[in-house]
């Protein structure tokens, strides 16, 4: 054990884990650039944190984003924040899950894309997802004491501030590892539509079938909605079908009146709000990309499921301000999650989600060496929903 300086002038003890062999990142140096590994003998972890083996990562939209230059990124980094795995350090003051239940060594776990302070007044307003102090897995900069900062390696090391969820044993890798992201997400969304209408019994209509879109539309379904999901691609209305989910173009969603809408494919922001009936909520998730000539430098933001290929924005969305106003309607925007919205999608997952096929999505699982062809698989034209990369 040894003693550090916080930013803050207060030492932190921090407790040395040696790993052997010695953990293994693949590191992102750039776009156009392979993926260098990297070798990390042990960890220091502060009272709080936990280090974790993983089990399996999936690819995000955000992950393609990256490596193709059109989303910034600190380099060096280890990418990936769709992880699952398994509890084999912790800090020496100890760490809690999510529902105040102590960790322990061995537990198979999921945890939250961002690491948050929990004391800033956006932290204490409940959108910890937005602290001013955030880190977030997957697209942090390697740093001294903190290197496995992503899911593309054998290990993450888990801060103090990460919302920790234990997930059943008995559940498949490739069920759990998109809940940190695509999952809890789409619970988020409809979370927050239900501020404004109840999903029971209400008309909704889920704008993309890709991940988020699926399990959106399948949360809405279990919790007693009818459910209309809209997607111009027909390989994914069919396996829209296989979750028995009624799919259609968006040509064919005019006015659909509906109580609820979820936008989830990032292309059709205007014909969401005009779906919306009056009183309706629309909500935003995952609809904000680079535009084409942002390059590695423009602005990006949330990028959950892009698709194969991810699209690039349009020109500004022309805003119907007559119709939200005259309507009621409420738009509303989800970009991340709480600890407690990660919690209740392992939950879904565990009982109802059972009930569709949720593994089937991601295709063939590449092993963490070939990181760089599992990147490009997971962009191709015909790729499935997610592709997985597992060290071991």
């Amino acid at each position: 054990m040894r003693a550090v300086l916080a930013p803050s002038g207060e030492p932190v003890h921090r407790h040395d884990v040696t790993l052997r062999p010695a953990a293994t990142a693949m590191v992102w140096i750039g776009p156009g650039q392979p993926h260098q590994a990297m070798a990390v003998p042990g960890v220091a972890l502060a009272p709080h944190d936990v280090l974790v083996a993983v089990e399996l990562s999936t690819i995000c939209g955000s992950d393609i984003l990256t490596v193709q230059g059109r989303r910034p990124a600190p380099a060096p980094l280890v990418l990936g924040h769709e992880s699952v795995g398994r509890v084999i350090a912790i800090g020496e003051s100890g760490s809690a899950a999510v529902d105040g239940s102590p960790l322990r060594v061995g537990d198979r776990v999921v945890w939250s894309m961002t690491v948050s302070c929990g004391a800033c007044d956006r932290c204490a307003s409940g959108i910890p997802q937005r602290c001013r102090r955030l880190a977030t897995y997957g697209h942090a900069r390697i740093e001294p004491r903190w290197e496995l900062t992503g899911g593309f390696g054998g290990h993450v090391h888990l801060r103090d501030g990460t919302a920790i969820v234990r997930v059943p044993e008995a559940l498949p890798a490739a069920t759990l590892a998109p809940v940190p992201c695509a999952t809890a997400l789409a619970w988020a969304a409809l979370a927050r539509a239900g501020r404004v209408h109840e999903p029971s019994g209400a008309r909704v209509v889920v704008f993309g079938a890709g991940m988020v879109g699926l399990t959106a539309a399948a949360i809405a379904v279990e919790e007693g909605a009818t459910v209309l999901l809209v997607d111009s691609d027909p390989g994914r209305r069919a396996i829209a079908g296989r979750f028995g989910l009624v799919a259609t173009t968006p040509d064919a969603v005019a006015e659909a009146a509906a109580d609820i809408v979820i936008e989830a494919s990032g292309r059709d922001v205007s014909a969401a709000i005009a779906a919306a009936d009056v009183g309706g909520a629309v909500v935003l998730v995952g609809s904000v990309f680079p535009t084409e000539s942002a390059g590695p430098a423009g602005t990006a933001g949330s990028v959950p499921d892009p698709g194969p290929v991810a699209p690039v924005s349009p020109d500004p969305v022309a805003l119907d301000s007559e119709r939200i106003v005259r309507g009621l309607v409420t738009v509303a925007g989800v970009d991340g999650y709480t600890g407690e919205e990660l919690a209740a999608a392992v939950a879904f997952m565990a009982g109802r989600g059972r009930a569709y096929p949720f593994a089937e999505l991601v295709g063939a699982i590449h092993p963490l060496a070939a990181v760089d062809e599992a990147l490009a698989a997971a962009a191709s034209p015909d790729a499935p929903l997610r592709v997985g990369l597992a060290p071991r």
